[in-house]
């Protein structure tokens, strides 16, 4: 059957070029790779696809062999080796698998390599074919120790009870050296701590504010140590749910004591380390030698300070006496000036008085008493409420001037500057 190639499209008549193609580069192309080594080792030593695969699988597992061999290996325990599996609880999981040292420290990486490497060592079939007719216990216990080890929080749950992390406190009678016997002890005791960085104890050249920190941080220890490891384990096959609640209500109890007693025996720990420091007995002895200094320097000044306190008092006393006839003066002046303003303002007073009388109580022809009446009460009311200074410009605006009429715009440009309401001066 001949195949048939389909029409060209009719836009591609229409089709445009914007540019050339670039030279070609000529360049030398090499055969690489994992695929390309593969087939040329077949070629060159004439093996087929299976076999090839077999030889390059058995070189790597002997190459992860040596490599783990390689490695310092811990010696494993009789003991250990012939463990229950079902006392998972109470193994060391990181002795089983080798990683005593390092312990919470050891990473993620550390403990499958760790695994791995007991594995190859302990594994069933493999101690078979080494015609080792040994049980599959204890690598019952390497699969559980790695079941716990794997698991981020169960890690952190058995790491909240590892005995062989702990670093005992020396007592306060020990003889050794003081910073790295208790040094050691915190820097176990730190691994529990939700703050970080953890603060260390320091040594004899520690300021004081820094043994101060060490010792508020411990002394408020904010730990995430839990006890949930030593739970008494609930029976899977038990229906009883009354059973099962006791149980729980056992497990919480025994956390809650475990936390107490774990809080006081750290707090305990904290006073001893403090009780026996040696910086303590250096800042007191510090201190005390910079108090005795700052009395020293207080008694050598004191004479030259009560000279100074007398010249002080004298020329205190100086300048108050100065002040006081200096206050005196300025009362004296001021009543002064008060008794002048008082008279001219009692003055201005009659001032303004006397121009009502002069413009005719603002009325013409002869003043009634009511229009007397009405013009004073209103010249009371204006001198009443206005100010010293309005009152003495007013008296200037009056002098000499003998028109009533005037007189009266005088009265009233006064009084609208105060407001309210003027019968006689706005008429």
């Amino acid at each position: 059957m001949t195949a048939v190639l389909p029409s060209a499209k009719t836009g591609l008549a229409e089709f445009t070029s914007y540019g050339a193609l670039s030279a070609h580069i000529p360049r030398a192309i090499e055969p690489l790779g994992p695929q390309y080594l593969s087939h040329a080792r077949r070629m060159l030593r004439g093996r087929t696809w299976s076999e090839d695969e077999r030889i390059q699988a058995e070189l790597n597992v002997k190459s992860i062999e040596d490599e783990e061999v390689s490695e310092d290996e811990e010696e494993e325990d009789a003991a250990m080796l012939a463990r229950d599996p079902k006392d998972w609880k109470n193994q060391d999981h990181y002795q089983v698998l080798g990683l005593s040292k390092y312990r919470y420290k050891a990473t993620d990486e550390q403990i499958r390599r760790a695994h791995r490497k007991k594995v190859l060592k302990h594994h069933p079939d493999k101690r078979a074919q080494a015609g080792d007719n040994e049980d599959d216990g204890f690598f019952k216990c390497i699969q559980k120790a790695m079941e716990i080890l794997s698991d981020p929080v169960r890690r952190r749950q058995f790491d909240s009870v590892d005995e062989g992390a702990n670093v005992p406190a020396p007592s306060k009678k020990s003889k050794g050296n003081f910073y790295r016997q208790w040094g050691a002890a915190f820097e176990a005791e730190g691994r529990f701590s939700k703050k970080t960085p953890v603060p260390k104890l320091g040594d004899e050249k520690s300021s004081k504010a820094e043994v101060d920190h060490f010792y508020n941080f411990f002394y408020s220890f904010d730990s995430w140590r839990t006890f949930e490891y030593l739970d008494e384990d609930v029976p899977d096959d038990s229906d009883n749910r009354d059973h099962k609640r006791h149980i729980e209500r056992k497990n919480k109890a025994a956390r809650q004591k475990h936390k107490t007693e774990d809080t006081a025996r750290l707090r305990k720990m904290v006073d001893d380390c403090l009780s026996v420091d040696p910086r303590m007995k250096m800042f007191k002895e510090a201190e005390k030698k910079a108090k005795e200094q700052r009395k020293w320097e207080r008694e050598a000044d004191a004479r030259k300070a009560a000279e100074d306190a007398k010249k002080a008092k004298e020329e205190a006393e100086q300048k108050a006496k100065e002040d006081e006839e200096k206050v005196k003066e300025e009362r004296e002046k001021s009543k002064k000036a008060k008794e002048a303003a008082k008279n001219a303002k009692k003055k201005n007073r009659r001032v303004i008085k006397g121009a009502v009388k002069d413009a005719n109580y603002f009325v013409e022809g002869a003043a009634s008493g009511a229009a007397i009446d009405a013009a004073l009460n209103e010249t009371d009311s204006l001198l009443e409420k206005i100010d010293d200074s309005a009152l003495a410009d007013l008296v200037q605006k009056l002098a000499g001037q003998a028109d009533a009429a005037a007189a009266r715009g005088l009265f009233a440009e006064a009084a609208s500057s105060i407001g309210g309401e003027w019968k006689v001066f706005a008429a």
